[in-house]
């Protein structure tokens, strides 16, 4: 029975590898162009629905800050919506939403994103809304200082007052002492509370260059129109020297670093990061099947020994991402209440030792790479799906093109590559560990 269930797993397996590579020549026929002013577009026309998602990756997070303007860019997610010369405050949602639209974006360590989703029939004045805020941003003082005060309280919601971030923040303090990871995307209040205009005007000038910025369009569209389109409304915006490239690399961990952070609290939080490959580095697939043998869903390694078996926690997630440098593999642990955090430390080290020690089995394997390929399938079944991931594979991850071979790396993954990765990372030198210490709630009036 365990052989007629292996040869299942390996022929779904194969199923979805040979239904992907049809899908992918019959529907990803993307275009590319690159405006004069240096903006690179990605064109996938779509038409199972009549409508489109546009999307603007800027190359700027928080690993191009430096210390005293940590958060800008964060900040820049904000003030986009904030008005500009031809679409004041508030206009930018206003007319969106009146013409069937709606917006959204995100900051991260590596990226500012912009997302749009819209009828077809609103193409041309999205465009115009889009090369209003990008070439022609208001800083008006009053806003600048009104919008200060709502990313100063979005730290204290977020990550002052939110065990769990607050203990993250110095999990990535701690476990980077020379790369700009080490500060928060949403900065530090110190420098929340002291840019000055010309900082954030020299920001901007410089990473929402349209040389900095790609841009990334799927659904209901023509190539060619959405072509003079953007050469209509983009194109004149001015190009800028490019900016500095982020050249610091972070140095090899010389032994395990603790943080403990003192805070009010019901239950401990224990929190274990391992330095990890950037997104191009040929370990990171490998990495990723693993992530999910360890920690994704119920049947996972950690989940069945810390939760069900041990009963020492309540939860475990966290995981690998992708990132341009190389950033951490991280576990998140709820202990159960009344279990030491070191008995919970003992019984996760223990079960990471097993992957290092042993070859996991292959039906395990089969079952990690099928949710693997099942995911990624997945995250393009729509137009916004595909417009995300052509965008962070063309900038993350170097190249769109790569995300077409995505699913043969993941199947040539094998037990001796899991063995490898694991031998290699999880490692106590390669460690840092971050421990929240309940403490009783302050005392009235304090």
């Amino acid at each position: 029975m365990k052989l007629k269930r292996e040869k299942y797993w390996m022929w779904i397996t194969a199923t979805l590898l040979f239904l992907g590579h049809t899908a992918y020549a019959q529907q990803f026929d993307i275009k590319t162009h690159q405006l004069k002013n240096g903006m690179k577009i990605l064109i996938l026309e779509d038409h199972s629905i009549p409508n489109v998602a546009l999307y603007f990756f800027h190359r700027v997070g928080s690993r191009n800050e430096h210390t005293g303007i940590t958060g800008l860019s964060h900040f820049f997610e904000h003030m986009m919506f904030n008005g500009a010369k031809k679409y004041g405050p508030g206009m930018f949602d206003r007319v969106m939403e009146d013409n069937g639209g709606s917006n959204n974006a995100y900051t991260s360590e590596d990226l500012t994103v912009y997302q749009d989703w819209f009828p077809t029939a609103a193409l041309p004045l999205i465009f115009d809304l889009e090369a209003d805020r990008t070439g022609a941003l208001s800083f008006d003082p009053k806003m600048v200082e009104s919008e200060r005060g709502v990313v100063a309280n979005e730290r204290r919601l977020s990550v002052e007052n939110n065990n769990e971030d607050l203990l993250r923040e110095q999990l990535m303090a701690a476990a980077f002492t020379a790369h700009p990871y080490h500060w928060p995307v949403v900065g530090w209040m110190v420098d929340i509370e002291n840019w000055k205009r010309e900082d954030l005007i020299d920001y901007f000038k410089t990473y929402y260059a349209p040389n900095n910025c790609e841009m990334v369009i799927v659904g209901d569209i023509q190539s060619d129109r959405v072509i003079r389109l953007a050469q209509q409304y983009l194109e004149s915006i001015p190009a800028q020297e490019p900016p500095r490239p982020v050249s610091t690399r972070e140095p090899e961990q010389l032994g395990e670093r603790r943080v403990f952070v003192h805070k009010f609290a019901q239950l401990p939080l224990l929190q274990v990061a391992y330095h990890a490959p950037a997104a191009v580095d040929p370990d990171f697939i490998p990495l990723s099947v693993l992530d999910y043998i360890l920690l994704r869903g119920e049947s996972s390694r950690l989940y069945q020994r810390l939760v069900d078996k041990e009963q020492v926690a309540v939860s475990v997630g966290g995981g690998q991402s992708e990132h341009i440098d190389p950033f951490i593999f991280e576990i998140d642990v709820q202990p159960r209440s009344g279990v030491e955090v070191d008995r919970v430390e003992k019984v996760l080290y223990d079960e990471l030792d097993k992957t290092q020690k042993s070859l996991v089995e292959e039906r395990e394997l089969q079952k990690a790479k099928n949710t693997a390929v099942a995911d990624f399938y997945r995250s393009m079944k729509t137009i916004n799906g595909k417009a995300n991931v052509l965008g962070v594979y063309d900038v993350v991850f170097g190249d769109y093109h790569k995300l077409f071979k995505e699913v043969e790396l993941i199947n040539q993954v094998t037990r001796e590559d899991l063995q490898r990765v694991a031998q290699k990372y999880f490692t106590p030198r390669n460690r840092t560990v971050a421990i929240l210490v309940p403490e009783p709630p302050p005392a009235e009036g304090k």
